[in-house]
């Protein structure tokens, strides 16, 4: 995917260009390599984790992390006093870093703890939903965010398992 975001928003020297989710940082660095020393490439993500692998990746290249949804750019376009952006891209999803993190609770095939959480200092872990919430609301939710449609069974295995002992984990 790398080549075709490149070929559309073809990064020139001197440009400001906004990856709003930051990832892996295989984007922010092609985009930086691009608009040189004279550009800037402004990266966005809610996990901390992310930020903090991309810094010392990223290391003198034109670059400025922020800690942040790409829903609140505008913030973080002011809060560093730049007015204009050039481009602009999302590659919206889970990364494989996310994954492949058996602490996250994003894959069946881990013990680790049922979380879910982008930003795992905001919020609460999933676990404290499926423990907590009326069997009604947790099959509204699965619906309405997994598109499952035995989203109501579902809750209800949901509910019988919990009575038994708390949900902890994703598998």
């Amino acid at each position: 995917m790398l080549r075709e975001i490149m070929a559309a928003l073809d990064p020139q020297p001197g440009q400001v260009i906004v990856d709003g989710t930051l990832g892996g940082a295989g984007h922010t660095r092609a985009l930086a390599e691009k608009v040189g020393k004279d550009g800037l490439v402004i990266s966005l993500d809610r996990d901390p984790g992310a930020i903090e692998r991309a810094e010392a990746a990223l290391k003198g290249l034109p670059v400025i992390l922020a800690e942040s949804n790409f829903s609140e750019l505008q913030e973080v376009l002011d809060e560093i006093k730049v007015g204009k952006v050039d481009g602009m891209m999302l590659d919206l999803g889970l990364s494989s870093d996310q994954l492949a993190d058996r602490e996250r609770g994003f894959s069946f095939n881990s013990d680790g703890p049922l979380d879910l959480r982008f930003n795992i200092n905001e919020g609460k872990p999933a676990s404290h939903l499926v423990n907590t919430m009326k069997e009604a609301n947790l099959a509204d939710l699965i619906y309405e965010y997994g598109e499952e449609r035995f989203s109501r069974r579902i809750a209800r295995k949901i509910c019988e398992v919990r009575r038994e002992r708390p949900i902890r984990t994703a598998n």
